[in-house]
């Protein structure tokens, strides 16, 4: 089924800070731009946390819900998983993306970071200091939504190829240490030029 962003998700904009944040170790914790990364979940365990004055709770994510970065060169979704266990305030450029459909959160991530949806965002950013993306923008992206079912597998399959990459990086990686100790042994056992 082909539907817009809008149809399945509630999108709402994240806390205006008036003033820099200030670390504050008996404050909420903070979500913000720089903590939606490539990866499809939010690591809970790098975020800051802060005093806000005045209600936060409307700006409160946690386990279920998807955030994504509206500004920047790359334009991103992320996911906050179960391990997510204490709520986060997220903060504008952050944008809140709430499920009211069939949608697995993991999957609505994989839908919204794929090629097809960075191009349509890239159209409809707007330039300046910092491309943006509009709300409008966001919620017109046209989703393909398969069943449940569907999303599952999809979402595994992503994740299987993503470790696939992981580990083939870290062979490549071992495979030029131990090629490069190799020539270190040959040079040296090798008789001086004269």
């Amino acid at each position: 089924m082909h539907v817009t962003l809008a149809d399945i998700c509630d999108v709402s904009s994240g806390f205006t800070a008036r003033a820099r944040l200030e670390e504050a170790s008996d404050g909420d914790l903070v979500l913000q731009m720089r903590d939606i990364t490539d990866a499809p979940k939010v690591d809970a365990s790098g975020l800051m946390r802060s005093v806000f004055e005045g209600a936060v709770g409307r700006y409160m994510v946690g386990a279920g819900d998807v955030v994504f970065r509206s500004k920047g060169e790359r334009s991103v979704a992320a996911y906050l998983d179960k391990d997510f266990q204490s709520p986060a305030v997220a903060v504008l450029p952050v944008m809140i993306l709430r499920t009211k459909a069939a949608v697995m959160p993991e999957y609505l991530v994989w839908a919204i970071n794929q090629p097809e949806a960075q191009r349509h965002f890239g159209g409809d950013a707007r330039s300046g200091t910092i491309r943006a993306v509009p709300k409008a923008s966001i919620e017109s992206l046209p989703i393909d939504l398969p069943d449940l079912a569907t999303q599952q597998k999809i979402v595994e399959i992503d994740w299987l190829l993503r470790k696939e990459v992981e580990l083939s990086s870290k062979l490549l990686l071992l495979r030029q240490q131990v090629v490069t100790e190799k020539l270190k042994l040959v040079a040296r056992a090798l008789p001086t030029a004269t």
